[in-house]
């Protein structure tokens, strides 16, 4: 069966009996009552009694279980579809060794700052209830422990109203700014309990998470001023909402005051790149134009921006920065001891540690009362910037030119890049909408290109817009299984691998120890290549129940294949295609590599 999105629902035999009241029964009967529409899983003995009740209790719907290969691709899944919505999926994973499974994509979900409930279980925690051997080794004294430096909140409820209270709090916590994971883990006697009766549900509208904060009026009155008066201001967008009327406001605010504009592709797309205010192609490092922009910049208001330590470091060196600095993030609420996610510390002039896209309506507010001078208003026009153009002919493809064709093939079509590979640079492709581009993986998980593009296609299904992942070749080799589930579910999307078999990243790394210590640069590749053997990866997709095409060596070949490959995805269709690229870096990822060597070189 399928539902009206276009996902496939499998279909259980209705219950004759009314099957009595279980302890699982409530925990399935909450997750409805959140709206949480779709479980991700790997099976697990460990949850088989909520596994039982979301088949049986609720008929596999609100929400429907969607099987994966992999916790990991479980807890990705739900990731990219909590990308394009921002809201959580629940992904459920077995016991000790489900979650330890699952921590690389959970860790990815903390660092992107987006919230997932996953959900656990163990024990039996008593153990005069354990089976021998087995559920001795699936049981721990605190499983939260193996996730605890990367979720928000973790809880393990002993009884169903603490579960209720449990699951409320876990939706609360994941979904209040800064978002992140969050981690439930049920014992197995509390969910294979008999019950006389269901408790009944709480009024979940009563438990929803705060409001945004906003900044003190008067310190948001200081940063309005500064930038009024700014001869060169610049904004630094980082992590936003896929909200169109959010994008809309923070064009606004550049316009209001002629401020230039930086983005990064480790997140969204939060301004469009093509507008005369964008002031350099976005990247994971600054490329020099970009460096040169913030340099000049006498203020900087930074939006949520992801290591603003670090990227002023990238412009300033070891020069004191000499720009007045507006700090705005939340993000300092999670920072703890246990990682260094949280990134260099940055100087600031003014701190609001609050809601980005609040401070933005803030100070629009403001600006429209009392606008800047008409010397500020629109005073840097930047010349508008046209994606790279395609290099065709050359007997070796190149990201370059796969863009180009891609490009071509989508037309006017609606899409969603949902992952892009390092070797991508940003003078590529212009992003004009929200939604086009969706970020990173969050914490440099390799493996998540795939399952991110499945949970992107899930939540874009029925509504039009394509999901593409372009994806290099060893993510795609770790992740490809999580392609089975969107085969299952009958969710349409697009993944162009580019191939240069090899893993690419580490042979720079290899080769920049080999100069170092004066030892042969051709060695570099050893221990590095995905070749003799070279993975079928046509094949792969192919033995995942989608559409396997390639590998594709030149460029007429892709030109064709790749309008084939987006007319079947209009179609209904799940499409992988290999296509054989020269190994290479992106202009910004060659360039901040060399300066992190450079700087730790000079240490």
């Amino acid at each position: 069966m399928t539902g009206g999105d276009g996902v496939h629902r499998d279909v259980p035999v209705p219950m004759t009996g009314d099957g009595g009241a279980w302890g699982s029964d409530a925990l399935a009967l909450m997750l409805r009552a959140l709206g949480v529409p779709y479980v991700l899983l790997n099976p697990g003995a460990s949850f088989r009694g909520l596994h039982d009740s979301l088949v049986n209790t609720l008929s596999n719907e609100r929400p429907q279980m969607l099987v994966c290969l992999h916790e990991e691709h479980a807890v990705a899944i739900a990731h990219g579809y909590a990308k394009v919505t921002g809201t959580p999926l629940a992904a459920i994973v077995h016991s000790n060794v489900g979650l330890m499974h699952a921590t690389m994509a959970i860790f990815n979900a903390w660092c992107d700052r987006l919230p997932v409930i996953v959900l656990g279980a163990t024990g039996p925690v008593d153990a005069a209830r354990r089976r021998p051997w087995i559920d001795w080794i699936h049981t721990m004294r605190d499983q939260g422990a193996l996730v605890r430096a990367f979720v928000k909140w973790d809880d393990q409820p002993a009884s169903v109203p603490a579960a209720y209270e449990s699951l409320l709090r876990a939706r609360q916590i994941a979904e209040t700014a800064p978002m992140g994971p969050v981690y439930v883990n049920f014992d197995v006697s509390l969910q294979e309990e008999r019950l006389d009766a269901l408790p009944p549900l709480p009024d979940v509208a009563r438990y929803l998470p705060p409001p945004v904060a906003h900044a003190p009026p008067a310190a948001v009155a200081q940063a309005a001023q500064w930038l009024r008066d700014a001869r060169c201001p610049l904004l630094l967008i980082g992590r936003a909402s896929r909200d169109v009327a959010a994008w809309e406001a923070r064009v606004a605010l550049a316009e209001a005051l002629g401020a230039r504009v930086l983005t990064d592709l480790k997140v969204g797309a939060a301004f469009p790149t093509d507008h005369p205010l964008h002031a350099a192609p976005p990247g994971v490092f600054l490329v020099p134009e970009a460096a040169a922009a913030l340099k000049d910049a006498d203020v900087v208001l930074a939006l949520d921006w992801v290591d603003l330590g670090g990227t002023l470091q990238q412009a300033w060196g070891r020069e004191p920065v000499a720009s007045r600095v507006i700090h705005v993030s939340p993000d300092q609420h999670l920072h703890h001891g246990a990682g260094m996610e949280y990134h260099a510390l940055p100087p600031a002039d003014l701190y609001l540690a609050c809601d980005a896209q609040a401070v933005v309506a803030d100070l629009l507010a403001l600006l429209r009362a009392t606008p800047p001078s008409g010397s500020a208003q629109l005073q840097v026009s930047l010349p508008a910037r046209e994606a790279r153009a395609v290099a065709a002919g050359s007997d070796t493809l190149t990201i370059a030119q796969v863009a180009g064709r891609l490009r071509d093939a989508l037309g006017d079509h609606p899409y969603a890049l949902t992952h892009l590979p390092l070797g991508w640079s940003g003078d590529l492709w212009h992003f004009r909408h929200p939604l086009e581009f969706l970020g990173g993986d969050g914490g440099a998980g390799i493996g998540a290109g795939p399952g991110l593009t499945v949970g992107a296609a899930l939540a874009l299904a029925g509504g039009g817009r394509m999901a593409v992942g372009i994806l290099g070749d060893g993510d795609f080799l770790m992740g490809v299984t999580a392609l089975w589930t969107a085969a299952h579910a009958r969710v349409p999307l697009l993944i162009v691998v580019c191939n240069n078999r090899s893993y690419y990243n580490d042979e720079i790394h290899q080769e920049r120890v080999a100069k170092t210590r004066d030892r042969p640069v051709a060695n570099k590749w050893i221990g590095q290549r995905i070749d003799d053997p070279a993975p079928d990866l046509a094949m792969l997709a192919r033995a995942q129940g989608l559409t396997g095409i390639g590998p594709v060596r030149d460029d007429a070949q892709l030109a064709a294949v790749l309008a084939d490959a987006v007319a079947r995805v209009r179609r209904g269709e799940a499409v992988v295609v290999d296509v054989h690229v020269a190994p290479g870096y992106s202009p910004s990822m060659a360039a901040g590599v060399a300066r992190g060597h450079a700087a730790k070189d000079k240490q």
